[in-house]
């Protein structure tokens, strides 16, 4: 058990204060004013994360906090105080979130294994968009940068190979059966795999559900690949967001084609970086005998 001094254990929490303040300030503006921003607040919208919750300070399991009477955590759910100090109870965590980490920690481990596939170029975005009129397409406030017809003739001109349930599951009915995989919730752990941009933006989803047993920093670690992620996500989509700064990758094109992969590839280098550390924090700071991992 590392233990943290008073004043290192609150330089910590105000840097990741600082940290998270720097990363939010623009959603949080946005929402005061009740505008809406198509790339920026997709981690604050899609995933169930709130940033007043990002912006708790864990040290995560296997670090106590001395003076813990002065430590926050000392009220929080999955922190019991023992002597002077305050740590994460690991016991009451993997009662509750024991089925959390199994899944969790399987699903990393099977995706780490797998052989990167760089060659989706995207498409899972316009097959949201396929074949549906431009009213009811998901940022209807921003054209197609192709228009209707160019965009539905990308999807037919290309195969579609998304291996991501939770984007396959916003494909049009008519893009649907063009995709080459059936992937499922089911058979989420069989098809994930490290070149996909949703697989590398969920680490972030995984992270969070491991709050407090795992860090903060590695919390944010993960969040800062989701946000970079993301960015490539719409600049590669059919929309035309270059109002907002995003000059499109104009993944019709070869050249195109070429810098969504680089940009993917490196992505993917991250994301394979941070699985390690989410298995680590599982396998280290919980230990399996005690969560009962396979």
């Amino acid at each position: 058990m590392q233990v943290l001094g008073q004043q290192e254990w609150r330089e910590r929490t105000a840097a990741h204060e600082a940290r998270v303040a720097a990363a939010t300030a623009r959603h949080l503006e946005r929402r005061r004013d009740q505008r809406k921003h198509p790339v920026e607040d997709f981690l604050f919208t899609y995933y169930s994360f709130k940033p007043a919750q990002l912006r708790r300070w864990h040290p995560g399991a296997g670090v106590a906090l001395a003076a813990g009477a002065e430590a926050p955590h000392r009220e929080w759910r999955f922190y019991v105080a023992d002597g002077d100090t305050v740590q994460v109870d690991v016991d009451a965590f993997v009662a509750a979130r024991g089925d959390t980490v199994r899944f969790v920690r399987e699903l990393l481990l099977r995706t780490a294994a797998r052989p990167g596939r760089f060659g989706c170029f995207g498409l899972h975005e316009w097959a949201m968009v396929y074949r549906t009129d431009p009213t009811d397409v998901r940022h209807s406030g921003w054209p197609l940068r192709l228009g209707t017809e160019g965009t539905d003739a990308v999807v037919e001109s290309h195969q579609v190979a998304c291996s991501h349930f939770d984007a396959y599951r916003f494909f049009t009915p008519d893009a649907a059966p063009r995709n080459a995989l059936r992937p499922t919730r089911e058979s989420q752990a069989d098809l994930e795999q490290p070149g996909c941009l949703h697989a590398g933006m969920d680490l972030y989803k995984w992270a969070h559900k491991l709050v407090p047993a795992v860090s903060s920093d590695l919390v944010m670690d993960c969040f800062e690949l989701a946000r970079d992620i993301r960015s490539l996500d719409m600049r590669a989509a059919p929309y035309d967001l270059r109002e907002l700064g995003y000059e499109p990758v104009r993944i019709e094109t070869p050249e195109g084609k070429a810098q969504y992969a680089a940009e993917q590839r490196a992505f993917s280098v991250r994301g394979q970086a941070l699985r390690s550390r989410l298995v680590e924090a599982i396998d280290g700071a919980l230990p399996r005998e005690r969560a009962a991992l396979p």
